[in-house]
């Protein structure tokens, strides 16, 4: 296991507390995580793929009504397919296992429709959210759990940039989305995977109300670790943290496509009333 200190320091660029808890290997693991954008063609250890679907499963879900589902895309031509649509990433292809998380509201649909009842309530904007939040716990588990067993991830939100043409590939019936994809992989070892530091828990941290105001210098702050770790890393990123962040927000255009987001779910049958 890594020192405390060691994975504190790289996950804020300095060592803002002293842990006083007795560490263990699942404090390591969180704190370890990184994002990997290379994959050995390895291949998996058997059912691999069932061992992070039980640890995803495991997640809290909402009254146990478990709105959510995954896809497990191992087919070459399948992840070319959902890699373009996606604008080309490259650890698509290359990753043994691409996961793709879905807000699942058919499954329910279909039960009330077999028992001849109702489901007006799955049409309302409370329902939907409940799946992409259904989604998003499971499938932080299911990372947690690879990374545990020495493999890598990376998200990728690029499923939402066109969602129907997504759903066309993966056959999703209506009233299912793709909230986002997971690349799961042995990572290549001749590439670095660096922990990309986070914003201080004064930024993110409230204690009893929200204080917007006294973010100003934690901000300032991490925006000097961000260039530090661009700059040590050899990343061409332009700016700081606050100038790249804010570019992604400027226009609808930056949205890539999500822009659009609304309209496509209305389309794959979510009402969002």
């Amino acid at each position: 296991m890594s020192h405390p200190d060691e994975l504190i320091h790289a996950r804020y660029g300095e060592i803002p507390f002293n842990v006083d808890v007795e560490w263990n290997n699942t404090l390591n693991t969180l704190l370890s995580h990184r994002s990997v954008r290379g994959y050995q063609t390895k291949p998996l250890p058997y059912r691999t793929l069932e061992l992070l679907v039980a640890s995803a499963q495991s997640a809290a879900t909402s009254s146990n009504l478990q709105t959510w589902s995954v896809v497990a895309v191992e087919n070459q031509e399948r992840k070319e397919e959902l890699a373009t649509l996606a604008g080309n990433q490259a650890h698509i292809r290359q990753c043994p296992l691409f996961l793709v998380w879905l807000a699942d509201l058919a499954r329910l649909a279909y039960i009330a429709e077999s028992r001849g009842m109702s489901y007006d309530g799955l049409d309302y904007l409370e329902m939907f959210t409940m799946a992409t939040i259904d989604a998003a716990l499971a499938a932080q588990n299911a990372v947690i759990a690879a990374e545990s067993l020495g493999l890598g991830t990376v998200y990728i939100g690029a499923m939402r940039n066109k969602p129907v043409e997504v759903a066309d590939v993966l056959q999703l019936p209506p009233s299912v989305f793709a909230v986002f994809g997971l690349c799961v992989g042995y990572p290549e070892p001749d590439i670095a995977y660096s922990v990309k530091p986070r914003l201080p828990q004064s930024a993110i941290l409230h204690r009893e109300t929200y204080k917007l105001a006294e973010q100003e210098e934690p901000i300032a702050r991490y925006n000097q670790v961000m260039k530090d770790f661009y700059t040590q890393q050899q990343m061409n990123v332009a700016g700081d943290w606050s100038e790249h962040s804010v570019k992604r927000i400027a226009t609808s255009q930056s949205l890539s496509g999500r822009d659009k987001l609304r309209q496509a779910l209305n389309h794959l049958g979510f009402k969002l009333k």
